[in-house]
């Protein structure tokens, strides 16, 4: 990293770029989990969200302007194989088109395999619990990475496993709405198995077909966990987590040498302190009566831009590059977005001089959308969305994070 008037340089060759996610941004997605329970159960409809499926050439334009070198996004398992064994020509055309649509924009894509969603016939045939599932993600995997291999280099396969399993598992916000520790250690193992899987498949896959040489990984969320008081319990409740929920997932993959690079997603700080010993208490309590206090965002989550820097620094024990695969913020002011990309990208730059080996950086997200349970109230876009009118429109914040694309070089104001 090198340093001139408080300016920070980048490395050369660093990723730039933004993240979407399938049933987030392309609408229409009748065929998942995620799907039926809207109707039924959620807060809203993802609907047609932002008509990304038909309107993504569009998107890539407005990422190439914005000087993005690559992007994040999804493949949608309900699409590619909407019954089981049957896969969709047409669904895997498409992504093959939209892969190339980013390539032709000189855009390094970076595929995401699965994203919270899954096909309705999976989740109702005992989804991620069931004892098939990693073989059935290979399967599926399989089919997508012998189409769209030879475009792509960088690999996702499963996004924030700990947040799937504590929100349909424990905290039951998600389907299947289960509260069970039992269930949530399944379904982990069961992820577990399936990346190592298809990490092993891709690399067969690159070599039989004389590719390049991919790198695979998943995209872990990772929180900073930081004790309300000096007490041991807060202590003890902030370590559990951290190696619960922020690298117990990562440290399987290590052991089993299944992993190329670390995909970081880093949003917020938890003041953690539990209310009594118990296993619950210790795994989910904060603190209620606004103690340390900091900005928040839109939502509610703690602004917290020295927990990436502090994050960064642990995962350089694993020496493997990271990437940070998602990093943003819902805001109702655009000001305070290019504020938080600001900070961040100061404490990228700093764990990058403390040796740390950074290579990308990818905002959530390109635009706004639906946002799981929370539904279309959050804005996290660097592309406003009109949702009546699928009209994009450019945030002021976003030409700020287009000049340091552009540079590789963050000015110190």
């Amino acid at each position: 990293m090198c340093y001139t008037s408080g300016m920070k340089k980048f490395p050369d060759g660093f990723l730039w770029g933004a993240a979407t996610a399938a049933h987030q941004v392309e609408g229409g997605n009748i065929g998942s989990d995620w799907w039926e329970w809207e109707q039924t159960r959620g807060r809203e409809r993802s609907g047609d969200a932002c008509r990304h499926y038909e309107l993504y050439e569009r998107d890539f334009d407005l990422a190439r302007s914005l000087h993005h070198n690559a992007h994040r996004l999804s493949v949608e398992w309900a699409r590619v194989e909407p019954q089981e064994g049957r896969f969709s020509d047409d669904a895997l055309k498409h992504y093959a088109e939209v892969v190339l649509a980013l390539k032709d924009r000189g855009i390094e894509p970076v595929v995401t395999l699965h994203h919270f969603t899954n096909p309705l016939w999976f989740a109702r045939d005992g989804g991620w619990e069931d004892r098939r599932a990693p073989g059935r993600f290979l399967r599926y995997c399989d089919a997508v990475v012998r189409i769209l291999g030879k475009h792509v280099r960088y690999w996702i396969t499963i996004n924030e496993p700990t947040i799937y399993v504590s929100h349909s598992f424990l905290f039951g916000v998600w389907p299947p709405q289960a509260r069970s520790l039992w269930r949530m250690w399944r379904v982990s193992r069961n992820m577990v198995r399936a990346h190592v899987a298809v990490f092993r498949m891709i690399h067969q896959v690159c070599r039989d077909f004389g590719l390049r040489e991919p790198a695979v990984s998943i995209a872990q969320h990772m929180t900073a966990l930081v004790p309300c008081g000096s007490g041991l319990r807060c202590r003890f409740a902030s370590w559990l987590r951290h190696k619960i929920f922020n690298e117990s997932f990562v440290d399987a993959l290590v052991r089993r040498r299944a992993l190329d690079f670390i995909g970081l997603n880093y949003y917020s700080r938890q003041l953690v302190e539990p209310s009594n010993w118990g296993i619950r208490s210790l795994l989910s309590d904060v603190c209620r009566e606004n103690h340390r206090p900091v900005p928040k965002n839109s939502v509610g989550w703690d602004i917290y831009p020295e927990g990436l820097y502090e994050l960064l620094l642990k995962l350089k024990k694993y020496d493997l590059p990271v990437m940070i695969a998602e990093n943003g913020i819902c805001a109702e002011e655009d000001a305070s977005r290019w504020i938080f990309i600001r900070d961040h990208l100061r404490s990228v730059s700093r764990a990058i001089g403390a040796g740390v080996p950074v290579t990308g950086y990818l905002y959530w997200s390109l635009l706004d959308n639906f946002e799981w349970e929370k539904g279309f109230g959050p804005r996290f876009g660097l592309v406003e969305m009109n949702y009546r009118t699928f009209e994009r429109k450019v945030r002021p914040s976003s030409l700020k994070y287009a000049e340091v694309c552009r540079t590789g070089v963050l000015s110190a104001e």
